[in-house]
């Protein structure tokens, strides 16, 4: 997606070699007209997997899955971090072990939003070594439903989670995929990877 690379190249912060700051547009600041055309282009790739929930990781995953959910007509999910007074009782829930904040989370949605006969999305802004992504995962497995794949909006290819995931048979489409951030440059990916 070239609106979206365009954007990285120049918001984008190269922090390390392997960390990539986009707050500017995704991850603390929202450009909402660029989350729309993300939206419209998860909807164009999964438009014949016969969605029914989107599900994604709070808070990141936010804009791009409600901006998906519009196009396709489907609600969307988020997975919360920590547990509330509303949200107790009757919980899927699995460990994801953040690298970038160094810390541990226990996600967990309701049962009542995710049922058997769902085809569930799974969106999410960043893919790297597929924790999120697993734990995710792990949610829909737990309500039996079935796993329509994985929409991911900036893809660390340099990283294995993707490839993890792919060498199992899920289907991961990225916007975006980066080849490398070494010496501050950032690279894309010749090829746009999907299984």
């Amino acid at each position: 997606m070239e609106r979206l690379k365009q954007k990285i190249m120049q918001e984008g912060k190269v922090l390390s070699d392997t960390v990539l700051k986009v707050d500017a547009f995704l991850n603390h600041q929202v450009d909402p007209v660029l989350m729309q055309a993300i939206g419209e282009e998860f909807d164009s790739r999964f438009k014949e997997a016969g969605v029914t929930k989107i599900l994604t990781l709070e808070s990141s995953g936010i804009a791009p899955s409600v901006m998906a959910g519009l196009y396709m007509g489907v609600p969307v999910i988020f997975a919360r971090k920590k547990k509330s007074l509303t949200l107790m009782d009757d919980l899927y829930s699995a460990d994801v072990y953040s690298y970038t904040k160094q810390e541990s989370n226990e996600i967990s949605i309701s049962k009542e939003y995710i049922q058997q006969e769902d085809t569930v999305l799974v969106i999410d802004d960043f893919l790297a070594n597929g924790q999120a992504a697993w734990g995710l995962i792990h949610l829909v497995e737990q309500a039996s439903a079935d796993l329509a794949g994985l929409g991911i909006v900036i893809e660390k290819g340099f990283q294995d989670g993707g490839d993890e995931l792919r060498q199992k048979g899920i289907r991961v489409e990225s916007l975006a995929i980066i080849e490398s951030l070494k010496q501050g440059e950032i690279q894309f990916s010749k090829e746009e990877a999907a299984v």
